[in-house]
């Protein structure tokens, strides 16, 4: 990425989490209000649950602005790593999140089964519906930025506020339930939300601890960059080829069998013509390694004489 794209991308960045802030502001107030009002303790849970996605959308904010750095003396591989670093902080806070709203429905439950509750109102209702509509909208807003940006922590965040929307659309069922005489349901609509996040928290570590730990690109990212390098004309095998997943971004190393006759002048010619075009092809791809070996015609026959 070059500087100047990099420079829209933290502005990019500070834009989008400067209208989550205050959307999750908003919204943590007017959800704690309505729960309070309208005697709801799921929307009072929903409210601390989006009250906990601002100190998140800051993690990620952080996260996404370090990533987008260019190398320097102690980091000749860039900085991209970071935003995986900022993703793994959200999911922690994400699951602690779940376990606080999970005991806060268990103990909703048991008190609906003594008899100690009170009914909740048609003000909450109307808040989840409206947490609903924003929160699925938050997302869209920001999964547009994430994928023109191609940032992991942005997605994470995205899929933050999704999971927001379908945690009030449990509480919408619970809370209906309860107006209607079916007290208990807003207790296990809070666990429900609870367990729901504890899924959006669990997926969010699996894809980040792919980029943390080298893990390697698809099998199918793979294919198409072997088919790649194989169309060259110049290319007589493809010796090695590993990839690697580091932050949002793929390194590559290859090894590549050309004519022995050839000067290393032309067989240069020739690796740096396929680097140049996998970087071209591959958008996710930051850098290939390309190393030559010699081909030999009958490389095959003498293999076989030994």
């Amino acid at each position: 990425m070059k500087i100047q794209d990099k420079q829209n991308a933290v502005k990019t960045i500070n834009k989008v989490a400067t209208v989550t802030i205050v959307v999750n502001l908003l919204l943590a107030v007017g959800k704690f209000v309505a729960g309070f009002v309208g005697n709801s303790t799921a929307m009072i849970s929903d409210a601390v649950h989006s009250a906990s996605d601002v100190a998140s959308t800051v993690i990620v904010l952080i996260g996404a602005r370090i990533a987008v750095k260019n190398e320097d003396k102690d980091h000749n591989y860039g900085h991209d790593k970071f935003e995986s670093i900022a993703s793994i902080i959200l999911a922690m806070m994400l699951f602690a999140t779940a376990l606080m709203l999970g005991y806060a429905g268990i103990k909703s439950v048991i008190n609906a089964t003594k008899g100690e509750f009170v009914k909740p109102s048609y003000v909450a209702l109307v808040a989840a519906i409206v947490s609903v509509v924003v929160k699925e909208g938050m997302y869209w807003y920001t999964i547009f930025y994430a994928k023109k940006l191609d940032s992991q922590a942005l997605k994470a965040d995205a899929w933050h506020h999704r999971s927001d929307a379908f945690s009030s659309i449990a509480g919408f069922v619970g809370i209906l339930g309860a107006i209607l005489g079916a007290l208990v349901l807003e207790g296990i609509a809070t666990v429900l939300i609870a367990l729901l996040i504890i899924k959006v928290s669990y997926d969010i570590v699996k894809v980040v601890l792919r980029q943390l730990t080298d893990h390697a690109a698809s099998d199918e990212l793979y294919g198409k960059i072997y088919k790649t390098i194989n169309e060259d004309k110049d290319v007589k095998n493809i010796d090695l080829l590993k990839t690697r997943i580091s932050g949002s971004i793929i390194y590559v190393e290859a090894e590549i069998a050309v004519d022995s006759t050839l000067n290393i002048v032309d067989a240069h010619e020739i690796a740096q013509r396929v680097h140049d075009n996998i970087e071209s092809t591959f958008e996710e791809v930051r850098h290939i390694v390309i190393h030559v070996n010699p081909f030999f015609e009958n490389e095959d026959t003498q293999n076989d004489g030994e």
